[in-house]
């Protein structure tokens, strides 16, 4: 048997690398360490990755992941999210992981995956929530989860790896290969004096909004800065994932206002908004997805 070139299709497969092992490259070193590993922790002493080293080796590596941080995540030079046990960058100066001091991070209320999972959509909803704090308090006491938040400032908050599979839109079906975020909004115009005590500023009221054939009475749209924090984590995403930077559209190339049957279908490859599953949800009505995705690009 080939060992290295069974390494990398386990790595390619998994979603492992070298650097969970100490090693850089897939060599003999790497068997050599591979092996050491095995013996540590009383299995078969290979090299080889299989199925059984790679569960020990993943959950080894959650436990200990800021000792795996990237130099310039310590440093506060460059932003990251987590995706199976692995860094990814993100170009957005304010993301707190769940690993962190100060961190958000949510340890029940979704279904861990320690097999790199296939993921094809990402889904935005809004949180009706003051804060992303709050929103997190919710999600807790509900015993339900998210991936991501995005506050009022624009600071982002991962809740929980990018891997596990959290109970945010609804059916299994659309939760197994998706993505979440909840975008911190408490949508109703009675709440904006509270973010102006509070130092946001006024939110932009949005109108003549319109979802599943309706028209929606005035509410609280997102600011400027979330927005952009969403782009920021709509590109990470799509690097991490080779997620297409498209959402459902209308005949006439709008941002589709309501269900969209292939992603109600699981079988939508692109960034939706909770509305485009179901038509008991309107989030996130008024966020013009197309117009964000050809930002990005």
């Amino acid at each position: 048997m080939d060992k290295i070139f069974y390494n990398e299709s386990s790595s390619a497969k998994l979603g492992w690398t070298p650097d969970w092992f100490g090693a850089t490259y897939f060599d003999e070193d790497l068997l050599k360490k591979v092996r050491a590993f095995q013996k540590e922790y009383g299995l078969t002493a290979d090299g080889l990755v299989g199925p059984t080293t790679y569960r020990r080796i993943w959950t080894v590596r959650e436990s200990t992941l800021m000792d795996h941080a990237p130099r310039e995540l310590i440093n506060r030079k460059e932003s990251f999210i987590l995706c199976n046990n692995n860094y990814f960058e993100i170009e957005w100066p304010r993301v707190v992981l769940p690993i962190e001091a100060g961190g958000l991070r949510l340890t029940s209320g979704f279904r861990t995956v320690r097999e790199r999972r296939e993921v094809t959509n990402f889904v935005c909803h809004w949180d009706v929530c003051l804060s992303s704090e709050s929103c997190y308090r919710v999600l807790k006491n509900r015993g339900i989860s998210v991936h991501f938040g995005i506050d009022n400032d624009g600071t982002i908050y991962q809740f929980m790896d990018c891997n596990h599979i959290a109970w945010h839109a609804g059916s299994s079906k659309w939760n197994n290969n998706s993505i979440g975020v909840e975008i911190a909004n408490a949508y109703y115009p009675k709440h904006q004096s509270w973010y102006v005590k509070n130092g946001y500023g006024e939110r932009p009221l949005w109108e003549r909004k319109k979802v599943h054939g309706n028209y929606l009475d005035p509410f609280l749209g997102f600011y400027d800065v979330q927005q952009e924090a969403l782009k920021a984590l709509m590109k990470a995403i799509h690097n991490a994932y080779e997620i297409p930077l498209q959402c459902p559209l209308t005949p006439n190339n709008k941002t589709s206002t309501g269900i969209c049957k292939a992603a109600v279908n699981g079988r939508y490859n692109g960034f939706i908004s909770h509305y485009h599953l179901t038509n008991r949800k309107i989030d996130c009505a008024g966020l013009d997805l197309k117009k964000l995705l050809e930002e990005i690009k």
